[in-house]
């Protein structure tokens, strides 16, 4: 019997855990929301960023160092990718393809895609 108290209990807490983890971004979405953020301000197009920068802001806080520093890392290669003539279409294609869901002010999770 109290095996099972035991079980239960941390059955429960796991599924706590998730639902508390489902309000922010995973490691990956939260990085390729800082690539968004990055190619919108290395193509000049911060007119109606304000929601993804919120939500790297914020989700940035929360995020361990390691995830936080490739996340800067990947917001200056994509700053350094949008200087260049050749890409502008592709990646201007990519900030208003799949960067929308992240600057729509909702959050995206792996569920969600």
């Amino acid at each position: 019997m109290k095996t099972a108290a035991i079980i239960l209990a941390t059955l429960g807490l796991a599924v706590a855990g998730s639902a508390i983890a489902a309000d922010h971004l995973t490691a990956v979405d939260y990085i390729k929301a800082a690539r968004c953020k990055g190619l919108a301000e290395g193509l000049g197009a911060t007119a109606n960023t304000s929601s993804l920068d919120a939500l790297v802001k914020s989700e940035g806080a929360i995020q361990p160092t390691p995830i936080y520093t490739r996340a800067q890392d990947e917001m200056q290669r994509a700053k350094r990718d949008a200087s260049h003539d050749d890409a502008k279409d592709r990646l201007t294609a990519e900030l208003n393809g799949p960067c929308m869901a992240f600057m729509s002010g909702g959050k995206v999770t792996a569920s969600a895609r």
